[in-house]
C-alpha cells in the first residue's frame, strides 16, 4: 500500500484536493485519514474523514453523488492528495451545487456564480 505521511498532523488528516477528471474544474477540498486513504484505494469511490461528524465518509453515500476515482496525484512531501473524479449525480457540493466552490468575493461581498443548484439539500438531507 502506498504510504502517506499522516503521523505529519496531531489529527491525522491530509487535505484532499478533488478535480473533475476531464475538466480539471476543482470540486471540493476534503480531508482524509488512513482509513479513508485505504478505503478509497479499495473501492476507487472517493472516501473522506467528516471533521463535522468525526467519521468515515463515502462520498455520494446520501445524496447518491459518487465520486468515481480516476486518477491520484501525490504531493512531493507525501501528505496532500488530489482525486481527479468522475462525479456522478452532478453535483459534488452539499448545498447542491456542482462545485464547493460556488461563490466569489466581489468587493466586500460573496457572489453566487454563474451555477444552479443541481439538488435541494432540504429534499436529499431534510431540514438544514
Amino acid at each position: 500500500m502506498i504510504e502517506l505521511a499522516f503521523a505529519k498532523t496531531a489529527d491525522g488528516l491530509l487535505p484532499a484536493v478533488v478535480q473533475d477528471f476531464k475538466t480539471g474544474e476543482v470540486l471540493m477540498l476534503a480531508y482524509i485519514n488512513r482509513l479513508a486513504w485505504e478505503k478509497t484505494l479499495a473501492t476507487g469511490k472517493a472516501h473522506y474523514w467528516s471533521r463535522s461528524r468525526s467519521s468515515l465518509w463515502l462520498k455520494g453515500e446520501t445524496s447518491g453523488n459518487v465520486q468515481l476515482i480516476k486518477e491520484i496525484l501525490v504531493d512531493c512531501d507525501q501528505d496532500t492528495v488530489v482525486y481527479k473524479v468522475e462525479q456522478l449525480g452532478g453535483a459534488a457540493c452539499h448545498t447542491g451545487y456542482r462545485s464547493c466552490f460556488y461563490r466569489k468575493v466581489d468587493g466586500d461581498c460573496l457572489t453566487v456564480c454563474a451555477q444552479e443548484r443541481v439538488f435541494d439539500p432540504a429534499t436529499v438531507y431534510g431540514t438544514r
